[in-house]
C-alpha cells in the first residue's frame, strides 16, 4: 500500500501530512538547539577541574622514571625492611624527606633506600674482604687490608647518602634556574585576573616545557590548594619539599597576600627582580674570582715552561763556560 492509497482510503487529508511535517521539523529544531546549547559553565568547570586534580594527583604520586617499579627484589626489599621496623622511626621520616627533595615520592622508595643502606655496608664489605684475603689482588700488609675493608664498609653506608645528595643538589639548581621565569609567568596571570590555584595551573602548564621539576612541584601545590583543609600548609609544604631559599620568600609572599589580601602582582614582580639581580651579582662575583682561580694552574704548568725556555739557554752557556775552566 503506497502513499496515494492511504490516501484515497483512508481519512488522512492535507492538513494531518502538515502538522506531521511541522512537529517533525520542531523536533528536529528542538534537538538541534538541544546539541549547541551551552550545558552550565559552573558545572562544567568544576567537574573539568575534580578530573584534572584526580588526574595530577595520580601522575605525580605515581611511580615514575625516577620511581621504583614494582618487582620481586622490590618485594624482598619491603618485607626485610617491615620485619626491621625501620619504617616506624624517626630516621624513615628524615629519609622520607629527603627522597621528597631529590624527586621520589613513592613509598617505596623510602623501602629501597632504607634496605640499600642496611645492604650496601656489608655487600661492600664482603667484596672487598674476598677480593683483598682471598684473591689477594694487590698483596697487601695485613693491616692495609683491615684498612681496605674498614673503608669498604663506610664507602657502602655512604653511597646511598652521596647519590641522594647528588640528585637533590642538581634538581635544586634546576629548580633556582627555572624560578624567574615562574615568576613572571605569574605576574602575567594574576595581572589577568585569575586566583592563585588557576594561576598555578596554567603556570605549571607553559613551564614544563623548560623545568619538569619546576612543573610538577607547582601542580603538586595547586592540587594540595584545593583539598588539604588549610592553604597555608600547602604553601608550606612546598618549602618542605624544594628546600630553596627562594622558594621560602615566594611563599611568604603568597601567605601574606592570603591573610592580608596585598596585592599578589606587585609583590611577585618586586620578588623576581629582586632574583634576578642577585643572579647577576652571582656571575659577577664569579667573573671577579676567575683570575684567582687561573693563578693556581697558571703557577703549576705555565711558569716553569715558562721560566725553563727563557733561562734555560743562559744555564747551558754558562754551564759550557764553567766546564772549560
Amino acid at each position: 500500500m503506497n502513499i496515494e492509497q492511504l490516501l484515497a482510503d483512508g481519512p488522512i487529508d492535507g492538513m494531518h501530512i502538515a502538522l506531521v511535517a511541522a512537529a517533525a521539523a520542531f523536533f528536529a529544531v528542538m534537538a538541534v538547539w538541544r546539541a549547541m546549547l551551552e550545558r552550565s559553565p559552573v558545572q562544567r568547570r568544576i567537574g573539568a577541574l575534580a578530573g584534572r586534580r584526580e588526574a595530577l594527583k595520580h601522575n605525580l604520586t605515581a611511580a615514575k622514571r625516577r620511581g621504583v617499579q614494582v618487582s620481586a627484589s622490590l618485594s624482598f626489599a619491603k618485607r626485610t625492611v617491615e620485619k626491621l621496623k625501620l619504617m616506624r622511626g624517626q630516621t624513615a621520616a628524615v629519609a622520607a624527606k629527603k627522597l621528597v627533595r631529590a624527586g621520589f615520592r613513592s613509598n617505596d622508595a623510602v623501602a629501597v633506600y632504607l634496605f640499600a643502606k642496611l645492604c650496601l655496608p656489608l655487600s661492600c664489605a664482603a667484596g672487598a674482604t674476598f677480593a683483598v684475603y682471598g684473591l689477594d689482588l694487590w698483596s697487601l700488609e695485613p693491616q692495609m687490608k683491615l684498612f681496605v675493608s674498614l673503608g669498604a664498609v663506610l664507602a657502602g653506608f655512604y653511597l646511598p647518602e652521596l647519590f641522594i645528595k647528588n640528585i637533590t643538589e642538581k634538581r635544586r639548581e634546576k629548580i633556582i634556574k627555572a624560578l624567574p621565569d615562574m615568576l613572571d609567568l605569574m605576574v602575567i596571570c594574576t595581572e589577568a585576573g585569575s586566583s592563585l590555584d588557576a594561576t598555578l595551573s596554567r603556570v605549571a602548564h607553559e613551564i614544563r616545557a623548560q623545568s619538569v621539576e619546576m612543573a610538577e612541584e607547582v601542580e603538586l601545590t595547586g592540587i594540595e590548594l584545593g583539598f588539604l583543609p588549610d592553604r597555608r600548609m600547602a604553601l608550606e609544604n612546598l618549602c618542605e619539599r624544594t628546600g630553596v631559599k627562594h622558594i621560602d620568600a615566594l611563599v611568604g609572599t603568597l601567605i601574606q597576600t592570603e591573610k592580608y589580601g596585598t596585592p599578589l602582582a606587585q609583590s611577585l614582580r618586586i620578588l623576581a627582580r629582586e632574583l634576578r639581580d642577585e643572579r647577576l651579582m652571582a656571575a659577577e662575583s664569579k667573573a671577579a674570582r676567575l683570575p684567582a682561580t687561573l693563578m693556581i694552574p697558571m703557577v703549576i704548568f705555565i711558569l716553569p715552561v715558562l721560566f725553563l725556555v727563557l733561562i734555560g739557554p743562559g744555564a747551558l752557556n754558562i754551564i759550557d763556560g764553567l766546564s772549560q775552566l
